[in-house]
C-alpha cells in the first residue's frame, strides 16, 4: 500500500491546507472580533452572527455549485468577447472522485500557464473557499449596525454565486483578464476591491444607521480589536503564501513582501497622524487601518514585486488611503453613505491602488516558475521595466470589477427587497443585540446571577460598621 498518489506532494498538500486553515481563521474569529471590538457594545452579537453565518452560507454553496463557477469549464466559449470568458459552469465537487482527483483548473492547467497541482482537488476548493468566504464578511463592515438579518442571510449566498464567482473566474480562472495578462496574485481586485464597491453600494441601498448611533459610534472594546487586527495580521501569511499554490521560494518571498509592506504601511499611517491629523497624535485605531491597508495594498503584488516594491507600495498605498479617508470622506457621494467601518477606504481604495501599483512595479527579475536548469520560466514586469501595457491590463480589469460589482449588488439588494425589508425597524435598531437575538454581549449583573446589585455606597457602610457588643458583657466588670 501506498499512502497516497503518485502526483500528490506531501509538502505542498500539507502547506495549502495550513494556508487555507490561516485564511479561515482571518474569517473566525479574526473579522468576527476585529469588527465585534469595533462597533457598538448593543451591535456585537449581531456582528460576530453575521461573521458565522456568512461562513457557513458560503461554504455550502461554494461545493455544491460555486467552486466550479470561479474555477470549471467556462459557461459558453462560444459566446462573443468577454461573455465566452466570464463565469464557469456550475456544479458540485461533492463525491470521492471529484474530492480526491488532483486539482486542475482547466483554462490555466489545461493551456500550461502554470506547473500542474500537486494536491488533490478538495485541497484547491478549501483553499479558495476560504477566500470566497472573507468577501462579504468584508463589506459587512459597511452594513452592520442597522442591516435585516433575514436579508443578509439572502444576500450572502446569492452575491457570492453572482458576483464573487464571476470576479474568480475572470482574473483567477483563467477568464477574460486572466488570459490578458491581468494580474491579481492573491485578490486585490478579486477580493478587497469588490468588498469596498459592494459595501459602499450595499450602504447606500439600506440606508444609514439611526443619527445616535452615528454620532456615538465608539469602539466597545480596543482589546479585542488588537486581537483580531493581530490574528488578521500572521493569517495573511496563508493569504499570500498559498496563492502560488506551491511551497517554494516564490511563496515565501510573497509572505516576507506582505509583512514588509505592511509594517511600511502602519507607521506611514501613524506619521501622517501625528504631523497631519485632526488631533496630531497618534491613535492605536490609525495604526490598525494603516496595518490593513498595507496587507491590502500588497496583495495583487505580493510575489511579482521585491521587498523594495513592498515598501514603495505599503508608502504610496497607505498615503492615498490616509489622504481619502480624512478628505475625500468629506465630499460627495462618500459623505452621503454611512460605509459604517470605512470598507471603502481601507479595502476597496487599497485594493485599487495595490492593483494599479503592481502594474508599475511588477519586476521581471521575481522568478514566479522555474525551468529545471534553475532558469526563469515565468515571470512579469510592471512599467518601471518598460511594461506600461500593463497599467492599462489592471485599469480595465478593475473598471470591471467595479462596474460589474456595483451594478449587480444593487439589482440582488432591490431584489430582496421585494420579499424582505434591507433594513431592521427604528425600534429594532434601537435595542441592538436584544432586540434582534435576545442575547448581549456583556449582559448587566441582573441577567446573569438573577440577583439585583447590591448598591456600593451600602455595602461599603455595611462592611465598616462596627459589631455590637452583647450589653451583658458592658456590666460584667
Amino acid at each position: 500500500m501506498i499512502p497516497y498518489p503518485n502526483w500528490l506532494d506531501a509538502g505542498d498538500n500539507a502547506w495549502q491546507l495550513v494556508a487555507a486553515t490561516l485564511v479561515g481563521l482571518m474569517s473566525i474569529p479574526g473579522i468576527a472580533i476585529l469588527y465585534g471590538g469595533l462597533v457598538q457594545r448593543k451591535w456585537v452579537v449581531n456582528t460576530m452572527f453575521m461573521a458565522f453565518t456568512g461562513f457557513s452560507l458560503v461554504l455550502v454553496g461554494w461545493v455544491l455549485w460555486e467552486f466550479k463557477m470561479g474555477f470549471g469549464e467556462p459557461l459558453n466559449s462560444d459566446w462573443p468577447g468577454i461573455l465566452g470568458a466570464f463565469v464557469g459552469r456550475p456544479g458540485t465537487i461533492v463525491g470521492s472522485a471529484s474530492e480526491q482527483a488532483q486539482a486542475y483548473i482547466p483554462l490555466v492547467n489545461g493551456n500550461d500557464l502554470m506547473p500542474s497541482f500537486h494536491f488533490p482537488q478538495s485541497t484547491l476548493a478549501y483553499f479558495h473557499f476560504a477566500f470566497a468566504a472573507i468577501t462579504p464578511l468584508l463589506f459587512m463592515g459597511s452594513v452592520v449596525g442597522r442591516m435585516n438579518i433575514r436579508a443578509w442571510l439572502l444576500f450572502v449566498p446569492l452575491w457570492s454565486t453572482l458576483v464573487y464567482t464571476v470576479n474568480a473566474f475572470l482574473l483567477w480562472g483563467g477568464g477574460w483578464w486572466a488570459a490578458k495578462g491581468a494580474l491579481d496574485y492573491s485578490g486585490g481586485y478579486v477580493i478587497h476591491l469588490a468588498a469596498g464597491t459592494s459595501g459602499f453600494v450595499a450602504a447606500a441601498v439600506i440606508g444609514p444607521r439611526l443619527a445616535r448611533d452615528r454620532a456615538h459610534g465608539v469602539p466597545n472594546n480596543l482589546p479585542m480589536v488588537a486581537v483580531g487586527a493581530g490574528i488578521l495580521w500572521l493569517g495573511w501569511n496563508g493569504f499570500n503564501g498559498g496563492d502560488m499554490y506551491f511551497g517554494g521560494h516564490n511563496a515565501a518571498a510573497a509572505v516576507l513582501n506582505t509583512n514588509l509592506c505592511t509594517a511600511v504601511a502602519l507607521l506611514t499611517w501613524v506619521v501622517w497622524d501625528m504631523f497631519a491629523g485632526p488631533q496630531r497624535k497618534p491613535t492605536f485605531l490609525g495604526s490598525v487601518n494603516g496595518m490593513i491597508v498595507g496587507l491590502v495594498a500588497i496583495t495583487p503584488a505580493a510575489g511579482f514585486v521585491t521587498g523594495i516594491g513592498a515598501i514603495y507600495i505599503g508608502i504610496i498605498a497607505s498615503s492615498l488611503v490616509w489622504l481619502a479617508w480624512n478628505y475625500l470622506s468629506k465630499v460627495p457621494p462618500f459623505n452621503k453613505v454611512d460605509d459604517a467601518l470605512g470598507v471603502v477606504y481601507t479595502h476597496g481604495i487599497a485594493g485599487l491602488a495595490g492593483g494599479m501599483l503592481v502594474g508599475i512595479f511588477a519586476d521581471p527579475a521575481m522568478a514566479v516558475y522555474l525551468n529545471k536548469d534553475g532558469s526563469t520560466a515565468w515571470s512579469t514586469s510592471g512599467w518601471l521595466y518598460g511594461n506600461l501595457d500593463q497599467l492599462w491590463k489592471q485599469a480595465g480589469a478593475a473598471g470591471t470589477v467595479i462596474v460589474y460589482d456595483a451594478v449587480m449588488t444593487f439589482l440582488i439588494l432591490r431584489a430582496i427587497g421585494l420579499f424582505v425589508k434591507l433594513r431592521a425597524p427604528d425600534e429594532v435598531l434601537e435595542g441592538g443585540d436584544l432586540a434582534v437575538h435576545d442575547e448581549e454581549a456583556y449582559p448587566a449583573e441582573t441577567a446573569v446571577t438573577g440577583l439585583a446589585p447590591e448598591p456600593v455606597a451600602a455595602a461599603a457602610v455595611a462592611r465598616k460598621a462596627p459589631e455590637k457588643e452583647p450589653a451583658g458583657d458592658t456590666d460584667s466588670g
